[in-house]
C-alpha cells in the first residue's frame, strides 16, 4: 500500500472514532484518533446548577464546553482539572441565554493552582460569555475572554 498515492486509497467505510491517522505536529509526525478530533472540535454540554459542584477532570477530552443553566439562581463551582496533568490544553467555556446576573459559575483552580496567579475563581454570570484558559503545566492562564 505504500506505493498508492492519498488519491488512491479506498474510502473509509462508516467510522468507529477508534482508527487511527497520522498528524504531523511541529515536524513530528504522531498519531491521533477521529473522537480526538471529535473533541477538540465539538462542544461538550455541561449544564450548571446553583449549589452542585463538579469536577471538570470528568470532561478529560472537552475543549469547547458549552455551558447552560438549569433551576433558580444562586452560583455553580467546577473546579479545573489539574494544570500538570494538562500541559498545553486549551479549554474554552462558552455560555447561552440561560445564564443571568443571578447565575454564576465560579471556575475555581484545583487545590494548589492558580488561575492568572490567583487561587480565587473566575466568575462567569452573563448570557453568551465566553473565556479561554490554557495551562502550561505549573497554572492556567486566561488567554482571552469575552463579556
Amino acid at each position: 500500500m505504500a506505493d498508492k498515492k492519498i488519491s488512491q486509497l479506498d474510502s473509509a467505510s462508516a467510522l468507529q472514532g477508534q482508527e487511527q491517522f497520522a498528524v504531523v505536529q511541529s515536524s513530528v509526525t504522531k498519531k491521533s484518533t477521529v473522537n480526538d478530533v471529535i473533541n477538540y472540535l465539538i462542544a461538550t454540554n455541561v449544564t450548571a446548577q446553583a449549589g452542585i459542584s463538579l469536577d471538570l477532570s470528568s470532561y478529560p477530552d472537552a475543549h469547547i464546553i458549552h455551558l447552560s443553566w438549569s433551576g433558580g439562581n444562586g452560583t455553580a463551582v467546577h473546579t479545573l482539572p489539574s494544570a500538570a496533568s494538562n500541559i498545553n490544553r486549551k479549554i474554552r467555556f462558552i455560555t447561552d441565554s440561560t445564564f443571568t446576573t443571578n447565575t454564576r459559575v465560579d471556575l475555581t483552580p484545583a487545590g494548589g493552582d492558580t488561575l492568572d496567579g490567583s487561587a480565587s475563581a473566575y466568575q462567569i454570570n452573563k448570557s453568551y460569555e465566553g473565556i479561554a484558559l490554557w495551562s502550561d503545566g505549573s497554572e492556567w492562564f486566561i488567554i482571552q475572554k469575552k463579556a
